[in-house]
């Protein structure tokens, strides 16, 4: 059943998510491995809190004792590291907009690897979807001056993480902790050899409202998460698939209105195959979703 709870948490997280350029556009100035370090870093202790305040701290412990559970997370991380990392690199660089053809596409790019990988059947429209939003990236690469490869690389990184978390045998909350410890370390020694090395560390070097900005990393990145995780689980998953594109459609707008990005004639003819791609993907989600309600209701009368 349908929760309009579930559909505010889930609404309000891809709202969250939408509105991340602006939180890195503020840390323009800073390295982007610098911030993506630091959301790790205060992400875990948020995260730590939270499981200790909830008394679920030893689902951690006991996952960081098994191999298996150990290596799946590790693989998410680095994922995870990745999709930050190319994420906030194109936003401090001025590059929001093709960060938002990344989300776009992605959801098309995960039908395809659960299709290639998981033998998940694609139906003929969602199958014409993945397609025309190939024809779309080829279009931008060949008339719009070369390949999107930050675009492509934060759809494959999170297309790939999805894939991970699918197998993953924790929650939302358990499987960030075990994906922050285990990327601090790694953060960590990452900082101090930036000092070291005479990189100007923006924490060390800038003034409280730089170090409380960056500190806010923790909270921005875990808030999201965490309403998603409480709000997928009372809506289903269709209408999830709807609502995702209310992020990469935010971040759009914001490159091209707030932050004056360029969006010369080929990148829109671009962006319109990959939006009619992504109506058709949509229009074949609500048609499939209608039918499962109707066989369901016909099964229960029955």
């Amino acid at each position: 059943m349908q929760s309009p709870a579930g559909f505010l948490f889930t609404l309000a997280s891809y709202i969250c998510w939408g509105l991340f350029p602006f939180y890195f556009h503020a840390l323009a100035g800073v390295r982007a491995d610098e911030i993506v370090a630091h959301r790790i870093l205060w992400s875990l202790l948020l995260v730590a809190a939270l499981l200790f305040a909830a008394g679920r701290w030893k689902t951690v412990l006991a996952a960081l004792c098994s191999p298996r559970t150990l290596g799946v997370f590790a693989c998410s991380a680095f994922l995870t590291c990745a999709n930050w990392g190319i994420y906030v690199y194109a936003i401090v660089t001025g590059r929001t907009i093709e960060a938002s053809l990344g989300y776009f596409i992605n959801p098309l790019v995960s039908v395809a690897i659960g299709a290639l990988v998981l033998r998940e059947r694609l139906s003929r429209p969602k199958l014409a979807a993945v397609l025309i939003a190939c024809a779309g990236v080829a279009w931008i690469t060949l008339r719009a001056g070369g390949v999107p490869w930050l675009g492509l690389g934060l759809a494959f990184s999170f297309a790939f993480y999805g894939l991970i978390r699918k197998i993953a045998p924790l929650g939302s909350l358990e499987g960030l902790a075990m994906e922050t410890i285990v990327l601090a370390p790694f953060a960590l020694a990452y900082l101090f050899w930036l000092q070291e090395s005479g990189a100007s560390l923006a924490f060390l070097s800038g003034g409280w409202d730089m170090r409380l900005t960056l500190i806010a990393a923790g909270p921005i990145t875990t808030v999201p998460l965490l309403l998603f995780a409480s709000g997928v689980r009372r809506i289903a998953l269709s209408t999830v698939g709807i609502i995702q594109y209310v992020s990469p459609s935010m971040v759009f707008l914001i490159g091209l209105f707030c932050f004056g990005e360029p969006f010369d004639l080929p990148r829109f003819v671009g962006f319109c195959i990959i939006w009619t791609a992504v109506i058709v993907f949509v229009a074949a989600s609500v048609r499939e979703m209608i039918r499962r309600r109707r066989i369901r209701n016909e099964n229960a009368v029955s």
